[in-house]
């Protein structure tokens, strides 16, 4: 079978680290690469970064980071990329059996489990046939560190809120309504106050949320009903939420 090979730049931009650092994890065989032709540039079998990354996924943050704020950077890992919905409710089926298993998770896990799903529908839901950019969402999780990554290069919260309240103008105000205010009965907008679902259940859980969309970050400490919304240091092409347990 052929390998697909990437470059040392190419890896180096999808595991956010320096060249330096990829040559280094190749010498001490941490991350070994392919040497390829009489040059010797070194090439890495794309399979071989795919199951790096799940083996070490202190990169899936900013890895998904990276992702919505760099247009250049369209193709994710397979294992962290769910092309339509249909695979992304095949992997939150196995999140759930993966949090079940999860002793101190017991009482929560379903809940976990509930706003991943409402967060990750959201995406295609207000997505779909619109999508600017990319399809799909990114969707990882590390039960080790407790998180959970998703992110999505769509039309964002304010431009999808601005359909039913054109006189939003800010994405920190977009948060604020998506999160706080039932924005319609009618469907299709009735799909967005899920947000809503979101807060309530980690208000009321030992569960914590970032959530990033455009230039406005919102965050949900455990067990607190309260809002955190500031303006954010980046700007984000679509949502982008970490949640934590």
């Amino acid at each position: 079978m052929k390998l697909k090979l990437l470059k040392i730049s190419q890896v180096a931009d999808i595991l956010g680290v320096s060249i330096q650092t990829l040559r280094r994890w190749d010498e001490s065989g941490k991350l070994p690469s392919v040497r390829q032709g009489k040059t010797g540039y070194r090439y890495y079998d794309k399979n071989v970064i795919e199951e790096f990354i799940k083996n070490n996924k202190k990169f899936l943050f900013s890895l998904a980071k990276k992702w919505v704020i760099n247009k250049a950077e369209s193709e994710l890992p397979s294992l962290l990329y769910c092309q339509n919905i249909s695979v992304f409710q095949a992997r939150l089926s196995k999140l759930e059996t993966d949090l079940s298993k999860v002793k101190k998770l017991k009482k929560i896990y379903p809940l976990i489990t509930a706003i991943s799903g409402e967060i990750g529908n959201n995406s295609f839901d207000h997505n779909l046939g619109n999508w600017p950019d990319v399809p799909g969402i990114f969707f990882a999780y590390d039960l080790n560190k407790r998180q959970i990554v998703l992110a999505d290069r769509g039309q964002g919260v304010l431009t999808t809120l601005k359909k039913v309240r054109p006189n939003l103008l800010t994405c920190q105000k977009a948060l604020d309504v998506a999160f706080n205010e039932v924005v319609s009965g009618r469907a299709p907008e009735y799909r967005g106050n899920g947000l809503k679902f979101v807060r309530n259940v980690v208000a009321g859980s030992k569960i914590s949320l970032i959530f990033y969309t455009g230039d406005a970050q919102l965050q949900i400490n455990e067990s607190k009903i309260d809002l955190n919304i500031k303006k954010s240091n980046v700007c984000i092409q679509g949502c982008l939420a970490l949640i934590k347990f």
